[in-house]
């Protein structure tokens, strides 16, 4: 489907493998989680297997293509890693209390595969109401930086809470809900936050918690 005004694809893909739980035991017993410190991600990670990547962009590599006019030859680099949210509102950082992008690079796409289920909340993106902004590249960067700080002036720091919905800063214009062994894949530049409820519990047992498997293809 296509997300906002500037109509940015998003592709679902459900019931991505035959046995998910394959993969959740393996991220249960066979990983080690360190927390993150280099990226907007509120929790800890541990890397997955190249084998994993590699099935995904076999697997999916002719539906990505056709929804984001990229050619699966060009893919030059993956990377994934299993994820958990397990950092509790009161200690998020700035910027991980509003939506964000992981690259200004228009040819690096998000695989996002929930291994866990819609209690844990899906993944929302957003419109940047100052600047209208639902994506950043390179030529936007600046104007967006600047949009951020006159945010800042005007409504102070952001609350130290998940944006679920809508605040004066950001519109939400698409939610996709978590649904176990569910792929959703968006470009990285994208505006975009985790769905995390009010209730939530951060588990940091893979076989309970929110658990994803991350991946980012790279595009020459």
């Amino acid at each position: 489907m296509l997300i906002g005004r500037e109509r940015s694809p998003a592709l679902v893909i459900d019931n991505f493998l035959s046995d998910p739980d394959v993969l959740i035991g393996y991220a249960t017993e066979r990983c080690t989680y360190e927390a993150v410190s280099n990226t907007f991600y509120p929790g800890i990670r541990a890397p997955i297997p190249p084998i994993y990547s590699f099935a995904v962009r076999s697997f999916l590599g002719p539906a990505v293509g056709k929804a984001f006019g990229l050619d699966p030859a060009d893919v030059t680099r993956e990377l994934s890693h299993f994820s958990l949210v397990t950092t509790p509102p009161e200690k998020l950082k700035g910027p991980q209390r509003i939506p964000h992008l992981d690259t200004t690079n228009p040819k690096q796409l998000a695989i996002l595969h929930y291994l866990c289920g819609p209690e844990f909340g899906g993944t929302s993106f957003y419109r940047h109401r100052r600047t209208g902004f639902e994506s950043i590249d390179d030529a936007r960067s600046p104007d967006f930086g600047r949009g951020l700080k006159e945010d800042y002036d005007a409504f102070g720091p952001p609350p130290a809470r998940y944006i679920c919905d809508e605040d004066v800063r950001y519109e939400r214009i698409a939610s996709f809900p978590a649904a176990l062994n569910r792929v959703l894949i968006y470009r990285s530049m994208n505006l975009h936050s985790a769905d995390i409820p009010v209730d939530f519990n951060f588990d940091s047992n893979p076989r309970t918690g929110r658990l994803t498997a991350n991946t980012f293809f790279f595009y020459r």
